[in-house]
């Protein structure tokens, strides 16, 4: 994959990256303009939406080889569409796109890193572990 992964999420933490995929690829500060990252009812992780008049923080992961990739389209479910879209410098990456109802607000990755971060990590390291074929 020639196109770096933008992740705007729980992706975004080095932990998560960590116990997912064994290791923290390189990560850069990265934006997309015509997006927001909204809340999602009754979980602690958030979707990417189209808004015009929006603009979704995140960052660019690169370095990806194909096993992981496939371990992190694995990871996101079916509500989850991997898209092609533009960054704001230009570049091309491919975000997991959001297909299904969210919450009228945007995601908080403050609060979701002070409460959520621990236990979702430790989550994502029972999930990998059942995971062990990929």
């Amino acid at each position: 994959m020639s196109a770096g992964l933008f992740v705007y999420g729980t992706l975004r933490f080095p932990a998560v990256l960590a116990v997912l995929l064994g290791r923290v690829p390189a990560l850069a500060p990265a934006t997309a303009a015509g997006w927001r990252v909204r809340a999602l009812p009754g979980v602690v992780y958030p979707g990417l939406v189209a808004d015009p008049g929006g603009v979704a923080e995140g960052l660019l992961v690169t370095g990806l080889d194909d096993a992981e990739r496939r371990l992190l389209d694995a990871y996101e479910d079916d509500l989850y569409e991997p898209t092609l879209l533009a960054l704001d410098d230009g570049r091309e990456a491919w975000a997991y796109v959001w297909r299904d109802a969210t919450e009228p607000y945007d995601w908080d990755a403050a609060h979701f890193a002070e409460h959520e971060l621990d236990s979702y990590t430790e989550g994502c390291r029972l999930w990998r572990s059942e995971m062990s074929f990929l």
